[in-house]
């Protein structure tokens, strides 16, 4: 066996590994490195403005990003905190509304039997401590992609010399090509749901607010952070807003749904396309079957994570298995069996 074979397959066989193994690990690692991703794209950006170096690029970077942040805050702090309040108080008898609503069909009680909070309360630790343990993992698992993210940020050659040690002499150019890819790849998308996120957040609030439901602010920011979440992220962000309208009527209700349904159609076939031009062009079927499969085997961190990871998988089988195995093999097999030239003239009778 060459050593090409050798290193593609010890490659292959060690990420196989590592997926049986600690798939949950992958993600808190790939997690990471999307993050590392945003520094170093924010840093890219702050260099050229202000010619310093990468590190100092990223630490202007993550200076004005948490400025950005904590003047947001300070700034929008007051109505924020009053509007998350006010919905936390009117979402238990919107709720409510809605489940004497559902009784009155006959399959009402069935339902809402299924719904009980004993029974998703019920486990095998207990509600309290489940939550408790959930909270802490995450909390350690956020701590952990902020880190990976920072040092992959500050050298990233660091780790492409090393995965490219592991490829054999002849593959490394076509390595380096693939990890360009990749790093391409995750840029465009992460932009581009960025602004989407933005868009989303802002004509969501702008169109609540028009039409007279209150709470519209914090609404369009929920809107705006589950935008992360395509397809799914969306229809999730409506449902606070219809709860609260069902109160003023079903005219109320059908307006605050024209207006998700509208700045979703004009985000979706609009500013996403424009946005991604010759990007990240993903299927919407595919979008939608890595976010259930990611969901069911590993829970929100896997459904947040779907789709760069379908983009880069994606990608990736374009390059290696399509490129570079299918079609040089096609190559291969017509150089070495050339087709017959057609008979440009005919037998004379």
């Amino acid at each position: 066996m060459s050593r090409r074979a050798v290193s593609l397959s010890v490659l292959a066989f060690v990420l196989a590994l590592l997926i049986l193994v600690a798939p949950d690990v992958l993600l808190v690692i790939f997690a990471g490195i999307l993050f590392g991703v945003f520094l170093s794209a924010g840093a890219g950006l702050v260099s050229r403005v202000t010619g310093i170096g990468r590190g100092g690029a990223i630490a202007l970077f993550i200076l004005l990003v948490t400025a950005g942040l904590i003047g947001s805050f300070l700034a929008f702090a007051p109505a924020m905190l009053e509007q998350a309040d006010e919905l936390a108080r009117q979402l238990p008898p919107a709720l409510e509304s809605l489940r004497d609503r559902i009784s009155s069909f006959s399959w009402g009680p069935s339902l809402l039997g299924r719904l009980a909070p004993s029974r998703l309360m019920s486990g095998e630790g207990g509600f309290a401590s489940t939550a408790v343990s959930a909270t802490f993992g995450a909390i350690g698992n956020f701590v952990i992609i902020l880190f990976v993210g920072l040092y992959a940020a500050i050298d990233p050659g660091l780790y492409r010399r090393g995965l490219r040690a592991l490829l054999s002499p002849e593959l490394r150019p076509r390595g380096e090509e693939v990890m360009d890819v990749a790093g391409h790849t995750l840029r465009n998308w992460l932009g581009g749901q960025l602004i989407s996120m933005g868009f989303v957040g802002l004509f969501t609030w702008l169109g609540l607010w028009l039409i007279g439901i209150p709470l519209a602010f914090i609404l369009g920011l929920i809107a705006a952070i589950l935008t992360f979440i395509p397809n799914i992220g969306p229809v999730l962000s409506a449902v606070p807003a219809l709860l609260l309208a069902m109160p003023e009527g079903w005219s109320q209700v059908g307006l605050v749904l024209a207006v998700f349904l509208t700045v979703q159609a004009v985000e979706s076939y609009v500013v996403t396309p424009i946005i991604q031009k010759e990007r990240v062009s993903l299927p919407p079927a595919l979008i939608i079957s890595a976010q259930l499969l990611m969901g069911v085997l590993f829970g929100l961190m896997g459904l947040l994570l779907a789709t760069p990871l379908a983009a880069l998988v994606l990608a990736l089988v374009r390059e290696v298995y399509v490129h570079d195995y299918l079609e040089e093999r096609q190559k291969t097999r017509l150089l070495r069996d050339p087709p017959d030239q057609p008979v440009q003239e005919k037998r004379q009778l």
